[in-house]
């Protein structure tokens, strides 16, 4: 006689316990998202706000981890996101950087009679262009034009084309001198961060004018 085979019993789990459930799971929204930018973006603006462009992190080895650590945040919530699109093209004046060019003419420029106004970039995605400007007030500036190419949603390629140190009434022109890439990790309607490829951080917010030659 053939013996039936037992199997053990299943609870059964109705639909809506399922549905209990989920409505626990913690939910990422695009608006949540945006808070902790907004959070992670304030954060690093407050870290920044005493360092005069840079110029103070130079010598404060704990100041520039926790500011960069604070970027890498950000970086990590934008990571998704396009920033090279028409959104980047604008004058964007510099917060604060690592470049250690741009800093030594801000510290350095009393000693050839000035001091550094406004740093810029100028970026124009339609036209491919790029201009890395430093202005000294009234009437000084010296920039370096670039051509650039998008290679990617957050990566740009530049390549300097020229360079002009300008006064009042005179100009002096000078070669160009290099090319790279630099990472938008982070864009809104305010700020920009940059890692480039020296491993350079730029931090930069929308002038409330344009800059043009």
């Amino acid at each position: 006689m053939a013996k039936s085979l037992s199997l053990p019993s299943l609870p059964f789990i109705s639909p809506s316990s399922i549905t209990t459930h989920l409505s626990h799971l913690p939910k990422i929204s695009c608006s949540s998202i945006s808070i902790q930018s907004q959070s992670a973006k304030h954060q690093l603006l407050t870290l920044i706000s005493d360092q005069e462009r840079g110029l103070k992190t130079q010598k404060n080895p704990q100041k520039l981890a926790s500011i960069v650590k604070s970027i890498d945040d950000l970086a990590s919530l934008g990571r998704n996101s396009v920033t090279t699109d028409d959104s980047l093209s604008a004058t964007w004046r510099l917060l604060w950087t690592t470049e250690k060019e741009q800093l030594f003419i801000i510290e350095k420029a009393h000693l050839f009679g000035t001091q550094a106004g406004d740093v810029l970039q100028v970026i124009d995605v339609e036209k491919k262009s790029l201009n890395n400007v430093i202005t000294f007030p009234p009437d000084g500036v010296f920039f370096v034009r670039s051509n650039i190419e998008v290679a990617s949603s957050q990566r740009v390629n530049f390549r300097f084309t020229s360079a002009v140190l300008r006064g009042k009434n005179w100009e002096i022109p000078l070669p160009p001198f290099g090319q790279g890439w630099f990472d938008t990790v982070y864009l809104d309607d305010e700020i920009r961060v940059v890692k480039d490829i020296r491993g350079d951080y730029l931090i930069v917010e929308r002038a409330p004018y344009s800059w043009t030659e």
